[in-house]
């Protein structure tokens, strides 16, 4: 519970400060299992603070409020509106340096020059944990991390160094904090790679009460190509290696009571191909990689047709083939389209003769892989289905893959435009205040 929130929000609706005081120390009490004595005074404290920050104006400290929240956009759901933000981002973030891959390109890790004589690129991936799975730890670390580093791998270079992030609320176990760290150094033992660095704190501070965790793992990786979703050509072959999902697909196995599917997430298939194929030194041949992770096949096929100016075209039946069966079964038992959720296959665009080298190395460290589709001219993604070619789009939100999601649904909302409008007045607001500030910065340091 969000106590600076929740006395905030009261405080806003008018309501006096003793009856304030009063419902956030009994909130406090219950959750926390103290005195009401107790409780009253975090609850007075709690009040002072939030009068005293929230009762002056100040242009540094505000933010220009949009209207529209984070759920009703779907920011973090892997669909249409979360894909519009991320758009936004590369457009308030400028031009701050030089990068060779950024956030304008849509691929999840960065690129920059280490040297440009030497031609050595140097790429930075950063993952957030699965919001679900606060209550896992060793999970949530296990797969953040091995998403971080498929990020960084899909870019062409190889994964050097691990970091991480956790943040745990004030009521949560220690104990989460070195089970988390288990599930990284986990992957991390498995590859090679070090975790080098990190910070731990509290979610809010005294703020926040209860016991939810979240965090993110980072990796850094260097390499002398670069594979990037914009450079797939018209020609490519589309291939795929087995995915069997990382933490979407364990938390849909976590909160349908299916938990032995949560065992098939846990191997590292992925980084194993990525290896055969640097092994075998194709990756300068390679034109793009990608893991089918944003929204599933439908949202990564949007980005690369958006960003490489080409079409997607898949073989419905060949895409579902390299599900791992027991993932695809409950899928399917649940009415999930695996199409629209993260199944953390390795993508792989590049010509037709590099393609049949690409899924020999890769069978040959134990992969399954196979040929789905093909680029070619044009706009958009589209399947064969039934001998039929049917376009694919993302939804609003990625396919629901828990019972609440199925109840939030994946409907775009009618007011969708009028609310894209408004984030688009919130990006020119940031952009303006960006300015601002460094304008005011660069005058004092001409002083």
């Amino acid at each position: 519970m969000d106590i600076e929130g929740y006395a905030r929000r009261m405080l806003e609706r008018g309501i006096a400060e003793d009856e304030v005081r009063k419902k956030l120390a009994e909130r406090i009490a219950e959750i926390k299992g103290w005195s009401l004595e107790k409780a009253a005074k975090w609850a007075e404290a709690v009040v002072l603070e939030v009068k005293n920050a929230y009762s002056k104006t100040n242009y540094i400290l505000e933010y220009w409020k949009s209207g529209v929240t984070m759920g009703e956009f779907g920011v973090g759901s892997r669909g249409k509106g979360d894909f519009y933000v991320h758009s936004k981002i590369a457009e308030v973030i400028g031009k701050s340096g030089e990068a060779i891959i950024s956030s304008k390109d849509l691929d999840d890790a960065g690129v920059i020059f280490k040297n440009v004589k030497d031609g050595i690129y140097i790429s930075v991936a950063v993952d957030g944990i699965h919001s679900r799975l606060s209550e896992f730890p060793f999970i949530a670390g296990f797969h953040v991390t091995r998403a971080a580093m498929r990020d960084v791998y899909v870019m062409g270079t190889e994964p050097v160094a691990v970091f991480s992030d956790i943040h745990i609320a004030d009521d949560g176990d220690v104990s989460k904090i070195f089970d988390h760290i288990a599930g990284i150094s986990a992957v991390c033992e498995l590859t090679g790679v070090p975790l080098v660095a990190g910070s731990t704190l509290r979610i809010g501070g005294d703020m926040v009460i209860g016991e939810r965790m979240t965090g993110c793992v980072g990796c850094v990786g260097i390499g002398s190509s670069i594979t990037a979703r914009k450079n797939a050509r018209p020609g490519d072959i589309i291939l795929l290696t087995e995915g069997a999902g990382g933490g979407t697909i364990a938390t849909t196995a976590i909160y349908y009571g299916m938990h032995e599917v949560v065992e098939e997430t846990l191997n590292i298939d992925f980084i194993k191909a990525c290896k055969a194929i640097f092994s075998a030194n194709l990756v300068p041949e390679l034109h793009t990689m990608s893991d089918v992770t944003n929204g599933g096949i439908r949202g990564d096929a949007e980005e690369i047709s958006k960003v490489s100016g080409c079409s997607l075209v898949f073989d419905m039946e060949k895409v579902r083939s390299i599900v791992n069966p027991r993932v695809l079964n409950m899928l399917e038992s649940l009415e999930i389209d695996f199409m629209g959720v993260s199944i953390d296959s390795l993508m792989v665009i590049c010509p037709p003769e590099t393609a049949k080298e690409v899924m020999n190395v890769v069978r040959s460290a134990g992969i399954k892989i196979e040929e789905v589709g093909w680029v070619e001219e044009g706009k958009g993604a589209y399947v064969i289905e039934d001998g039929e070619v049917k376009p694919i789009r993302p939804r609003f939100r990625e396919s629901a893959y828990t019972p609440l999601k199925k109840v939030v649904g994946e409907e775009e909302p009618r007011d969708f435009e009028e609310m894209r409008r408004r984030v688009d007045e919130a990006v020119l607001k940031a952009i303006e205040k960006k300015r601002h500030v460094v304008e005011m910065i660069k005058k004092r340091m001409n002083a």
